[in-house]
């Protein structure tokens, strides 16, 4: 549902990352356009390094990140909504899974969805290749790389964004994720240098992808139209793809990426059902419902399986190793991406959503594409299953050209794949924009300027490494950025436990203080609650209602606060497309989370039943909200004493909480104030 009208946003470039970044990464392009051979030799020597030594590490991570998501989604915690709680999903549950599955996977998926199983039947990482085992395990791998581990990266980080940004009104940055346990710090050196590793991993991530799709779309091109493969025909459609990306990420999430996702997805569903139904169809059922079991069964073990014992390091920098550092890479992209569609949903049905959605399709779709390529050359067509391992880029189209209406399949293969290459391409710019920016809203979005900077900056990067080497040099160049990144991963696992640990405190604090009992009734008679239930005050009733009891009141105990030394504020701010002011108190603690109590007008239809007025009268209700939201109750009709005892127990509840959490390190300070516009659950 839509947001209430509010104040326009600053919205300002943070020039220290934004240049810092943007050198670092046209240095790195500019090295591997004027001197490909010595960033070859590099990349490929550092990558080597990298293998030998953290592939421990890089397995270790991608196990610990898998099981906190599950944790803190099953947890108590799990119940805690990615904004006020009142707050609501904007987007219905297709076109929020659409918008990220599309930003999420890519272009790659089908490219590695007829590759990778090909390649693991024919040259396993232990034990004999070209058996049936070898053909249940080659697609066990490639769900196993495209499967939970990396989508747990995206429901952390995402997550994290959600809850800091529409819970804690914090700038939707990597700093922001970190400020429980850096505190002010991240708002020098530190959180810039935070953002700047940000920035990098995510250009690389998304450069990888956007080179795995330029090869790939210029191989269907050519089965198409006769365009010749090779560099020319590459940097061509690497112009054309910014172009359409630049289109598409100005537009904004509403009216381009939401809808190229949808429709993205479903072309995607369109081109499995023709392989589905003109294949082997009783085989494909068959094959998924067994490549489901497989997956459930042996993922526990092949979560901490190193190969301690045959340690084929290539074949881990080759597969493992490059698709955690790219989930890696990725994640500060697409969990910033999720983190914008998903505000209004608890941390449990988002981690849900994320971890069971996607996955669900990419089984789907890899089970029915890998089987049916691996059912091709366990029945002798060796050469298809040579390209498919050798040239990964050609084993879709070769698979879809052995099918009847090849040229339509090939056709519309491209357009999905170009579709998956603009949505990761402008996704990707949206995101950089805001890492490179300071905005205050965490609704909005980076000056369309700096999107369109990204944009070329990544399609410049994905140029130069294909000069260098390819997408081989490509996926070596994100094992390396993926190391230094998972550092800042652990740091937010640290701070987001913390911070989840804060709304524990707070509802302990909730249960140490006195109920008012003010919501249900108490200290009114019977008449009285009832007249105050079926009270529809007009805007005029309820103004005249805050000028006379609600400001009185509050100023009181304002006065009283202040004279005891607290730092209180009182603030009454015109709501003009109301008609009606809101009253907020706010008493802040240095270092800790500050009491918000606000009398905002929330307006309503009222229904039009017995002495309730005409349907559709505007009336309004008086809400308490709070630093978390709404509170779910109404206020108008309480005397002056009854709110003072109101805003007393929620004061005393507040101090209770303060002390327990600083008895645990502290709580989290609110970068907001309650006198901020809410977004009402449901708008007039």
């Amino acid at each position: 549902m839509d947001d209430p009208p509010r104040e326009e946003s600053r919205t300002r470039i943070n020039w220290r990352v934004f240049v810092s970044s943007g050198v670092m990464i046209l240095a790195v392009a500019l090295w591997a356009i004027l001197m490909p051979q010595n960033a070859d030799t590099v990349i490929n020597a550092a990558v080597g390094w990298v293998s030998a030594n953290f592939g421990w590490y890089y397995i270790l991570t991608a196990t610990l990140m898998v099981t906190f998501v599950l944790v803190i989604a099953f947890s108590r915690s799990g119940g805690i909504r990615l904004g006020p709680d009142h707050s609501r999903p904007t987007y219905n549950l297709f076109t929020w899974t659409s918008m990220l599955f599309a930003a999420g996977i890519g272009i790659d998926l089908m490219f590695f969805s007829v590759s990778e199983p090909v390649t693991q039947y024919l040259a396993p990482p232990t034990g004999d290749g070209e058996t049936i085992e070898a053909a249940r395990q080659g697609i066990v791998w490639t769900l196993f790389h495209y499967g939970i581990t990396g989508w747990a990266m995206y429901a952390l980080m995402g997550a994290a964004f959600a809850y800091f940004a529409y819970r804690r009104n914090m700038p939707l940055s990597i700093r922001s994720l970190l400020q429980p346990i850096l505190g002010t710090r991240i708002k020098g050196w530190l959180g810039d240098s935070v953002d700047v590793a940000a920035v990098l991993g995510t250009v690389f991530g998304i450069a990888t992808s956007l080179g795995i799709g330029v090869v790939q779309l210029n191989y269907g091109l050519y089965l198409m139209f006769g365009i010749e493969q090779g560099t020319a025909a590459q940097i061509g459609l690497i112009v054309f793809a910014v172009l359409l990306a630049t289109l598409s990420t100005v537009s904004g999430v509403e009216k381009g990426i939401r809808r190229l996702s949808e429709l993205n997805v479903l072309l995607a569903i369109v081109l499995l059902v023709y392989v589905l139904v003109a294949g082997k169809t009783r085989f494909l059922l068959d094959a998924l419902v067994m490549n489901v079991g497989d997956f459930l069964s042996r993922f526990p073990g092949m979560t901490l399986d190193t190969f301690a014992w045959e340690q084929p390091d290539e074949w881990m920098s080759a597969w493992t190793l490059f698709f955690w550092a790219w989930w890696i890479a990725w994640a500060p992209f697409v969990s910033l991406f999720l983190a914008r569609i998903s505000r209004g949903r608890t941390i449990r049905q988002f981690v849900t959503g994320v971890l069971i959605v996607p996955l669900a399709f990419i089984i789907i779709f890899i089970s029915i594409f890998g089987n049916s390529a691996l059912d091709f050359v366990r029945s002798g067509n060796e050469a298809f299953g040579e390209i498919a391992m050798n040239v990964p880029e050609q084993g879709f189209y070769d698979l879809l050209s052995l099918y009847p209406g090849a040229f339509f399949l090939i056709g519309l293969a491209t357009v999905v794949g170009l579709l998956f290459y603009v949505t990761s391409a402008d996704s990707g710019a949206l995101v950089l924009s805001s890492f490179t920016s300071v905005i205050d809203d965490p609704r909005e979005d980076g000056a369309k300027s700096v999107r369109i900077f990204w944009s070329v900056a990544t399609g410049v990067l994905t140029m130069a490494m294909l000069i260098v080497g390819g997408v081989t040099t490509l996926q070596a160049a994100t094992v390396i950025i993926g190391l230094p990144f998972s550092a800042v991963l652990y740091l937010v696992m640290a701070s987001f436990w913390k911070a989840l640990r804060v709304e524990a405190h707070q509802r302990e604090g909730r249960l140490a203080a006195l109920p008012a009992g003010i919501a249900s009734g108490g200290g009114l008679s019977w008449r009285q609650r009832l007249s105050r239930m079926t009270a529809l005050p007009s805007a005029a009733q309820t103004q005249r209602f805050q000028d006379t009891i609600v400001e009185p009141a509050l100023t009181a105990v304002h006065g009283e606060l202040v004279d005891k030394g607290f730092d209180a504020t009182i603030e009454r701010t015109p709501v003009d497309s109301l008609h009606v002011d809101d009253v907020a108190l706010c008493v802040r603690f240095e270092g800790e989370q500050s009491f918000d109590y606000q009398v905002y007008p929330v307006p309503r239809s009222a229904p039009g039943v017995g002495g309730y007025g005409g349907r559709g009268a505007r009336v309004f209700r008086l809400e308490v909200f709070s630093a978390a939201g709404s509170q779910g109750y109404d206020v108008y009709g309480f005397s002056a004493q009854q709110l003072i005892a109101d805003v007393l127990t929620r004061f005393e509840s507040h101090l209770e909480f303060v002390r327990i959490a600083s008895d645990d390190g502290g709580t989290l300070p609110t970068h907001g104030s309650a006198a901020e516009t809410p977004d009402w659950q449901a708008d007039f």
